[in-house]
């Protein structure tokens, strides 16, 4: 793993290979068309992804609800590199990025198969979400990053 370099996409085709990885994990195997992968949120959002070498392998995004809230969406890592580290990376520095900008904290919707993950990395379960493509559920899952008074 110590060639895997996190950073944000910045060229054309960084940003075709990032959309590109999000699609085939995140959408294709579920039979949904290229574009469906992006939102409506997309120039606002923090991109990061996974490198090794020129190769994109995994990729992340954070977009801000509130001054002080953000959610995280289209978190993906290519299957030959699961289970490395590569998905807390991402994770770590976008909360990172995130809190830089005044998160406090950060919400995201966890495919059921991925609870266990983001658990691992400080976020709590804090209602059931809804079920995609006939499928997979979801639930809203939450990070605190510090307490804070309104």
């Amino acid at each position: 793993m110590n060639n895997i370099k996190i950073d944000e996409p910045k060229t054309t085709t960084e940003f075709g290979a990032y959309y590109r990885i999000r699609w085939e994990i995140l959408r294709k195997p579920w039979n949904q068309p290229i574009g469906s992968e992006k939102d409506d949120l997309e120039r606002n959002a923090i991109h990061l992804a996974a490198f090794t070498g020129e190769e994109i392998v995994g990729c992340i995004r954070g977009h801000f609800n509130s001054f002080t809230q953000a959610q995280i969406r289209y978190m993906a890592v290519a299957e030959s590199f699961r289970n490395q580290g590569i998905g807390s990376l991402l994770l770590k520095e976008l909360e990172e990025k995130l809190a830089e900008r005044g998160a406090k904290e950060v919400i995201l919707k966890a495919r059921e198969k991925a609870v266990s993950f983001y658990e691992k990395n400080g976020y709590r379960i804090f209602k059931d979400g809804d079920v995609i493509f006939g499928e997979i559920a979801h639930f809203w899952m939450r990070k605190v990053f510090r307490e804070f008074r309104l």
